[in-house]
Protein backbone atom coordinates (compact mmCIF):
# COMPACT_ATOMS: atom_id res chain seq x y z
CA UNK A 1 0.00 0.00 0.00
CA UNK A 2 1.53 3.33 -1.01
CA UNK A 3 2.16 5.87 1.70
CA UNK A 4 0.37 9.21 1.78
CA UNK A 5 3.70 11.02 1.59
CA UNK A 6 4.66 8.94 -1.42
CA UNK A 7 1.39 9.77 -3.15
CA UNK A 8 1.84 13.46 -2.36
CA UNK A 9 5.37 13.35 -3.77
CA UNK A 10 4.05 11.80 -6.98
CA UNK A 11 1.37 14.50 -7.32
CA UNK A 12 3.91 17.24 -6.56
CA UNK A 13 6.28 15.76 -9.15
CA UNK A 14 3.49 15.72 -11.75
CA UNK A 15 2.54 19.32 -10.98
CA UNK A 16 6.17 20.45 -11.18
CA UNK A 17 6.61 18.72 -14.53
CA UNK A 18 3.48 20.46 -15.85
CA UNK A 19 4.83 23.85 -14.70
CA UNK A 20 8.16 23.11 -16.39
CA UNK A 21 6.40 22.13 -19.63
CA UNK A 22 4.34 25.33 -19.58
CA UNK A 23 7.43 27.45 -18.89
CA UNK A 24 9.25 25.84 -21.79
CA UNK A 25 6.26 26.45 -24.06
CA UNK A 26 6.11 30.10 -22.93
CA UNK A 27 9.85 30.51 -23.65
CA UNK A 28 9.38 28.99 -27.10
CA UNK A 29 6.44 31.30 -27.88
CA UNK A 30 8.38 34.36 -26.68
CA UNK A 31 11.31 33.45 -28.91
CA UNK A 32 9.01 32.95 -31.90
CA UNK A 33 7.31 36.28 -31.15
CA UNK A 34 10.66 38.08 -31.10
CA UNK A 35 11.62 36.55 -34.44
CA UNK A 36 8.23 37.44 -35.97
CA UNK A 37 8.43 41.04 -34.68
CA UNK A 38 11.96 41.39 -36.10
CA UNK A 39 10.79 40.09 -39.48
CA UNK A 40 7.79 42.45 -39.42
CA UNK A 41 10.11 45.38 -38.72
CA UNK A 42 12.44 44.36 -41.55
CA UNK A 43 9.53 44.22 -44.03
CA UNK A 44 8.33 47.64 -42.89
CA UNK A 45 11.82 49.05 -43.46
CA UNK A 46 11.99 47.37 -46.87
CA UNK A 47 8.65 48.92 -47.82
CA UNK A 48 9.93 52.30 -46.67
CA UNK A 49 13.09 51.92 -48.76
CA UNK A 50 11.12 51.00 -51.86
CA UNK A 51 8.93 54.06 -51.25
CA UNK A 52 12.05 56.23 -51.17
CA UNK A 53 13.36 54.74 -54.39
CA UNK A 54 10.04 55.12 -56.20
CA UNK A 55 9.40 58.67 -54.91
CA UNK A 56 9.46 61.45 -57.53
CA UNK A 57 12.99 62.76 -58.02
CA UNK A 58 12.01 66.34 -57.08
CA UNK A 59 11.26 65.25 -53.45
CA UNK A 60 14.32 65.10 -51.19
CA UNK A 61 15.28 61.57 -50.11
CA UNK A 62 15.06 60.74 -46.41
CA UNK A 63 18.21 59.62 -44.71
CA UNK A 64 18.51 56.11 -43.21
CA UNK A 65 17.70 57.14 -39.63
CA UNK A 66 14.52 59.00 -40.59
CA UNK A 67 13.39 56.11 -42.79
CA UNK A 68 13.89 53.61 -40.01
CA UNK A 69 12.11 55.88 -37.54
CA UNK A 70 9.18 56.28 -39.94
CA UNK A 71 9.00 52.51 -40.44
CA UNK A 72 9.03 52.01 -36.66
CA UNK A 73 6.19 54.50 -36.23
CA UNK A 74 4.12 52.81 -38.93
CA UNK A 75 4.59 49.39 -37.33
CA UNK A 76 3.97 50.71 -33.84
CA UNK A 77 7.42 49.67 -32.67
CA UNK A 78 9.64 52.45 -31.37
CA UNK A 79 11.78 50.26 -29.14
CA UNK A 80 14.27 47.73 -30.36
CA UNK A 81 12.93 44.16 -30.64
CA UNK A 82 14.42 41.94 -27.93
CA UNK A 83 16.73 39.27 -29.24
CA UNK A 84 15.21 36.36 -27.29
CA UNK A 85 16.00 33.87 -30.03
CA UNK A 86 19.76 34.42 -29.56
CA UNK A 87 19.80 34.54 -25.77
CA UNK A 88 22.59 32.32 -24.44
CA UNK A 89 22.21 30.58 -21.13
CA UNK A 90 25.09 30.57 -18.69
CA UNK A 91 25.65 27.36 -16.73
CA UNK A 92 27.56 28.06 -13.52
CA UNK A 93 29.95 25.49 -12.10
CA UNK A 94 28.13 23.44 -9.46
CA UNK A 95 29.22 23.81 -5.86
CA UNK A 96 27.71 22.69 -2.56
CA UNK A 97 24.66 24.79 -1.67
CA UNK A 98 24.10 26.14 -5.20
CA UNK A 99 20.39 25.90 -6.02
CA UNK A 100 19.31 24.53 -9.39
CA UNK A 101 17.18 27.65 -9.91
CA UNK A 102 20.35 29.36 -11.21
CA UNK A 103 19.96 27.24 -14.35
CA UNK A 104 17.68 28.10 -17.25
CA UNK A 105 14.42 26.20 -17.60
CA UNK A 106 15.86 23.78 -20.18
CA UNK A 107 18.78 22.83 -17.95
CA UNK A 108 16.54 22.57 -14.88
CA UNK A 109 14.25 20.24 -16.78
CA UNK A 110 17.13 17.91 -17.69
CA UNK A 111 18.45 17.97 -14.14
CA UNK A 112 15.00 17.43 -12.59
CA UNK A 113 14.21 14.35 -14.66
CA UNK A 114 17.59 12.81 -13.85
CA UNK A 115 17.32 13.64 -10.12
CA UNK A 116 13.84 12.10 -10.05
CA UNK A 117 15.12 8.93 -11.70
CA UNK A 118 18.00 8.75 -9.24
CA UNK A 119 15.60 9.26 -6.32
CA UNK A 120 13.41 6.43 -7.62
CA UNK A 121 16.44 4.16 -7.98
CA UNK A 122 16.37 4.14 -11.77
CA UNK A 123 19.49 4.27 -13.91
CA UNK A 124 21.01 6.91 -16.19
CA UNK A 125 19.21 8.22 -19.28
CA UNK A 126 20.30 8.73 -22.86
CA UNK A 127 19.39 11.93 -24.68
CA UNK A 128 16.98 9.99 -26.91
CA UNK A 129 15.16 8.75 -23.82
CA UNK A 130 15.06 12.29 -22.42
CA UNK A 131 13.62 13.63 -25.68
CA UNK A 132 10.88 11.01 -25.54
CA UNK A 133 10.16 11.80 -21.87
CA UNK A 134 9.89 15.51 -22.68
CA UNK A 135 7.42 14.76 -25.47
CA UNK A 136 9.81 15.99 -28.15
CA UNK A 137 10.16 14.49 -31.60
CA UNK A 138 13.04 12.02 -31.31
CA UNK A 139 14.92 13.41 -34.29
CA UNK A 140 18.67 14.04 -34.53
CA UNK A 141 18.38 17.83 -34.15
CA UNK A 142 16.43 17.58 -30.88
CA UNK A 143 18.57 14.77 -29.50
CA UNK A 144 21.79 16.64 -30.31
CA UNK A 145 20.45 19.81 -28.67
CA UNK A 146 19.75 17.80 -25.50
CA UNK A 147 23.15 16.11 -25.73
CA UNK A 148 24.87 19.49 -25.97
CA UNK A 149 23.06 20.74 -22.88
CA UNK A 150 23.72 17.51 -20.96
CA UNK A 151 27.44 17.61 -21.86
CA UNK A 152 27.60 21.23 -20.70
CA UNK A 153 26.04 20.17 -17.38
CA UNK A 154 28.66 17.39 -17.11
CA UNK A 155 31.52 19.82 -17.72
CA UNK A 156 30.08 22.20 -15.10
CA UNK A 157 29.72 19.44 -12.49
CA UNK A 158 25.90 19.17 -12.38
CA UNK A 159 25.73 15.78 -14.13
CA UNK A 160 27.99 12.79 -14.57
CA UNK A 161 28.31 10.49 -17.56
CA UNK A 162 29.00 7.00 -16.14
CA UNK A 163 28.86 5.47 -19.63
CA UNK A 164 29.17 7.26 -22.97
CA UNK A 165 25.90 9.00 -23.77
CA UNK A 166 24.20 8.06 -20.48
CA UNK A 167 23.63 10.82 -17.93
CA UNK A 168 22.86 10.94 -14.22
CA UNK A 169 23.14 13.64 -11.52
CA UNK A 170 26.65 14.16 -10.20
CA UNK A 171 27.35 13.12 -6.62
CA UNK A 172 25.83 15.61 -4.19
CA UNK A 173 23.73 17.47 -6.76
CA UNK A 174 20.36 15.93 -5.88
CA UNK A 175 20.72 16.93 -2.24
CA UNK A 176 18.39 14.11 -1.20
CA UNK A 177 19.03 10.77 0.36
CA UNK A 178 17.61 7.47 -0.86
CA UNK A 179 14.18 6.97 -2.37
CA UNK A 180 10.96 7.04 -0.41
Amino acid sequence: MPSVVGLLEQRELGARRRVDELREEADRVQAELAVAEREWKEWAIARSRVGEVLAPSDEPMQDHARAAQAAGERTGKNAQVPDAAKAKSQVPVWREGLDRSVLSVDYQRILDVLVDRCRLGQGPLTCQEMAALFGMDVVPARVEALRSKAKRLVVRGWLSEPAPGRFTPAAGVSGQGGGS
